[in-house]
Formats: structure tokens, sequence, C-alpha cells
């Protein structure tokens, strides 16, 4: 009689040849998974390995091309520079489907550029008649935004609108060239929750209207204009503007004068309509002296109006009469005694 050993199963084939040792489960029952499906998940797992090695060099070359993360500190890209390049191509490529004729400017801060192209649409017209276009351009994303458009770009100075917060760009430009041009102004800034470039006081894709070439639709008015960008005591500045309509014999002048400036409590755009005669009368007086004007933002305190206005001022006299205590002498008395 044939000895079993434990875990041998005993051999049915011809000849008396026994299978080879096994154990455990295996010895119990054959495996859950054929042959068949064993070759295929091998497989899988050698070519899921083969896709992983080459996506590595894959991946990197869109890390390479991707602009780095920017500090909060604005500053302006140098087209020349090295390190500045890949910006320079990611910019140019979020823009490539836009209508420009070039990239004049691009600054960044953060994690979005803030891009000025210009566009000329005859190829001999002289760059002074280039329209532009100011742009935000998300550096995580190929998401662009047209921020304003117009011509004659003017820029300005960095200045404060709100308390504790960072300087903005100031700038002006006008609404056409070679025509009676409307100028308007804004300051650019970077909405940190929105993580982009934004501008105030937009109105029907223009900034605040500092001076309107429409002239009044009835002949016989006068139509005087006075702005000025101002600080004030905490240092926060503000566009103010003064039209003024002299009506002659007709009725009596009227004058409209608004403020644009940062709501202290929101951060939103304001904008103010100065009412009460007390208190026009004292923007009147600002504007035209040119009180507190931010330079380079100030037109029309040559106008007659303001010439008008500063000569009805009282003039300081200078005192003839000797004070009481001179006792009619020419000289300053002598030291004490």
């Amino acid at each position: 009689m044939e000895r079993r050993g434990r875990g041998r199963a005993p051999d049915s084939r011809p000849g008396g040849r026994r299978d080879e040792v096994v154990t455990g489960a295996a010895s119990r029952r054959g495996s859950g998974i054929s042959s068949l499906m064993q070759a295929h998940l091998v497989r899988r797992l050698i070519c899921g390995a083969a896709a992983m090695i080459m996506a590595v060099p894959f991946c990197a070359q869109q890390a390479s091309d991707s602009p780095q993360q920017t500090s909060g500190t604005f500053r302006w890209i140098d087209f020349h520079s090295a390190k500045d390049q890949n910006i320079v191509t990611w910019v140019t490529r979020s823009l490539a489907v836009e209508d420009w004729t070039a990239v004049r400017e691009i600054g960044v801060e953060y994690d979005a550029a803030l891009v000025v192209t210009s566009d000329r649409t005859n190829a001999q017209a002289p760059p002074s008649s280039d329209s532009f276009t100011i742009w935000n351009v998300s550096l995580t994303s190929h998401v662009v935004a047209p921020l304003l458009k117009g011509v004659n770009l003017r820029w300005l100075d960095w200045e404060h609108f709100q308390t504790g917060q960072p300087e903005e760009l100031t700038l002006l430009y006008d609404n056409c060239s070679n025509c009676a041009a409307s100028t308007y102004f804004t300051a650019l800034y970077y909405d940190l929750p929105h993580h982009m470039w934004t501008a105030r006081w937009v109105r029907g894709g223009e900034g605040a209207l500092a001076w309107s070439a429409m002239p009044p639709s009835n002949n016989g008015i006068v139509w005087s204009q006075v702005y000025a960008e101002v600080t004030g005591g905490n240092g926060l500045a503000e566009l103010c503007t003064w039209n003024h309509f002299d009506f002659g014999k007709q009725k009596p002048p009227s004058n409209t004068l608004f403020c644009y400036d940062v709501d202290p409590f929101s951060g939103l755009d304001r904008t103010q309509e100065v009412t009460g005669r007390a208190n026009e009368e004292a923007m009147e007086l600002r504007l035209c002296r040119g009180q507190d004007t931010v330079q380079g933002v100030a037109r029309g305190q040559d106008s007659a109006l303001c010439q008008q206005l500063l000569n009805k001022e009282p003039q300081r006299r200078p005192a003839t009469t000797p004070p009481a205590n001179n006792l009619g002498r020419s000289s300053p008395p002598g030291g004490r005694r």
C-alpha cells in the first residue's frame, strides 16, 4: 500500500509518476486566476510602467514651457533677458488668436501679466496712429481678457487710492487720433481675490471721462472744462472734473462736478457728484488753483473760467497803519534795558 505524504496528490497518469508537492490552499483548490489572465495582467503592468517612463520627459517639457510663479513685486519684462523668455513665449501664445500687430509691454505680478499690444491697420502709417489694447493674461492658464482700448496712451505714476493697499498704476488715453478726442483716466491694479489685473471706473468700455470732445447740442452755450488728479491730507488720490455751462441771457449757468475715487470700506470704485453750493465753490477753487494736483494730470487751469474765478478772490492788502505800540517811531525799539 502506497503511503501518501501530506499535501501530495495521487498520480493518476500511467506509469505511476507522482505530481510535485503542493502546499497550503493550492493543495486543496486550484488558483483563482487562470494562466491567460495572469499573462494579460503582467503585460498591462509592463505597458503602464513604460507609459509612465515616457511621460516624464513630456511633463518636464511642459513645465519648462510654463512661466514660473512670479512674486508680489511688480516688474516690467525685459524682452532681451533669457530668464524672461518663458513669460514672453507664454503671453505670445495666449494672444495668438487675438488682433494685434506688436506686443509693447509685459508687466507681471503674482500669476497674472499686464500686457499692452499695438494694432497698426496700415503698414505705411506712422506709429503715432497705432491703437492699443491692454490685456490681462493669466500665467497659470491661457485665459486672456481685454481691459481697455484706445490711442495716445500716456503712462503716469503709481498712486495710492486705498489706505494700507498697494499703489496703482495710473494712465490717460484718448478715444481717437487726428480728431477732437475725448480723454479718459484709469488706474490699473492686481485684483488679489480674482488673480487678475483690472481697470478702475470702467463704464461702457472706457475709464473715467476727464475731458469730453462732444460739444453742447444748442448754440450759444459756452462750455468750459477743468480736471485734475488731486491728493488730500490722507495721501489718497482722486480724479475730479468740473463742467461749466454758460447759457448767457437764456438762464443761469450750471455746473457739474464729479470725483472718482475708491470707497474706503468696500474697496470698490466710486463716482461721487459734488453737491451743495459751498462744496462746489471749494472744489472749483481747488481745481483752478491746481492745489494738491498730481503733476501731469490736470487741464483747463488756464481757461477763461479759471482766470475769472481766481481774479474774483479777495486779495489781501498790505497793512499801512502802524501798530499801536509803535508810538510813531520809524525804527523798532532797542533791546530791553
